[in-house]
């Protein structure tokens, strides 16, 4: 399993100088490659790296190992724009924004993101320092700090590329670490788990997590940007790029708390702290509704458009997947049709089931409830039944 650790670089004036040359001339590079692969047609490495090789070593001042990096950056900006157009990603061909991108190369931002292998960067971890290249020769001893145990899994498991990047007049690397899978059980039962707005996530044990509290910061954030915007001063717009992405990153931690809740509900383990409070039985696995494209079959009314937009559900997901897979729970995505208008013990589905959005009651058999965790139970019932075929063996051919 693959996951990323950050680290803060602590460079001297004289370091962050030659790190801010290096990132622009490497995007420098990078958009002169992407022009040139554009008008060429160029969409494999070798051939892109014949032709732009020379001119981006003597007119940028890139050395051997950089310019290649720089040219795999493009290749894989033009590979990922492709599968977003085949995805649907920029809307249809006729749109204007799938014709802009076709129209046009790729231009790298000046501040962008910039891979270094080994080659181009060595960790010193016992020293806390890292050695790196840049174009006004190799910079060594630049201090790195982070938490520890982000530290303690970079020494243990990193492998590959580490991106450079700086944000905010901050520096930053980015490494890649290779964990092994830990040994999945086999689940004993499962909890279903049901995500929403008003409440950020609620499980078939009925524990809830309401997103009221995110949705007032979130409010609150809104009309501080809004405060600032219509000042129009330049001590306006310091403010808001000092605030830029706090919200974004407030709203990760929510959905790591969550997510860490919901895993040691699932494999029995304690919490460590009091925010965590879904310990529950052992051995179990863990269900969510399968909600992609969401957003596109929905239709929404435009004051609810924002709070659709900003809704954390599949960051939500993506923090149980791979927070279980890295405990060894297993982790199933069922059909999140009608969960939230089925009866769990009769099955009647019907809209009127669910009169409001707090309350559920079957106009068949009587049953009542929280509506959410209905829809969790729900969830967890058809885990059951996916886990039976996902787990079935394969019947021996005629």
């Amino acid at each position: 399993m693959k996951l990323v650790v950050q680290v803060k670089l602590l460079p001297t004036p004289v370091q962050a100088s030659a790190l801010e040359a290096t990132l622009r001339a490497c995007n420098r590079a990078a958009t002169h490659a992407s022009t040139v692969a554009f008008d060429r047609g160029l969409r494999d490495r070798n051939g892109l790296q014949k032709e732009v090789y020379a001119d981006l070593k003597t007119a940028f001042g890139l050395s051997a190992q950089p310019t290649v990096r720089a040219v795999k950056k493009v290749v894989d900006a033009y590979a990922t724009l492709r599968a977003n157009l085949r995805a649907g990603n920029l809307g249809p061909a006729a749109s204007r924004r799938y014709r802009k991108a076709l129209s046009t190369p790729i231009v790298f931002r000046p501040e962008a993101a910039q891979p270094f292998d080994d080659r181009c960067l060595s960790w010193q971890h016992d020293a806390r320092t890292v050695s790196i290249w840049t174009v006004d020769g190799r910079m060594k001893g630049i201090r790195y700090t982070g938490h520890p145990d982000q530290l303690k899994t970079l020494v243990q498991y990193r492998r590959g590329e580490s991106d450079l990047i700086q944000r905010g007049g901050k520096w930053f690397l980015v490494a890649t670490c290779e964990i092994p899978d830990a040994e999945m059980f086999e689940p004993a039962d499962w909890i279903g788990v049901d995500r929403g707005i008003a409440n950020l996530a609620t499980t078939s044990d009925g524990t809830n997590y309401q997103g009221r509290r995110l949705s007032r910061y979130r409010r609150w954030q809104a009309r501080k940007r809004a405060e600032l915007q219509k000042k129009k001063t330049r001590s306006a717009r310091r403010r808001l790029s000092r605030r830029r992405c706090k919200e974004q990153r407030h709203a990760t931690h929510v959905n790591h708390v969550i997510s860490k809740g919901i895993v040691s509900a699932a494999v029995g383990v304690p919490p460590a702290r009091t925010q965590l409070r879904a310990w529950g039985s052992t051995g179990r696995g863990i269900a969510v509704e399968a909600l992609d494209g969401i957003r596109e079959r929905v239709r929404l009314r435009r004051d609810q458009r924002g709070t659709l937009s900003s809704w954390p559900f599949h960051q939500l997901g993506q923090h149980l997947s791979y927070k279980a897979r890295r405990a060894g729970v297993p982790f199933l995505g069922v059909d999140p049709a009608y969960t939230s208008q089925r009866c769990p013990r009769c099955g009647h589905t019907e809209r009127a089931n669910r009169p409001t959005r707090d309350r559920f009651c079957c106009r068949r058999c009587g049953l009542a409830g929280p509506a959410d965790v209905v829809a969790g139970v729900n969830v967890r019932d058809r885990a059951r039944s996916v886990w039976v075929f996902v787990t079935m063996p394969v019947p021996p051919s005629a």
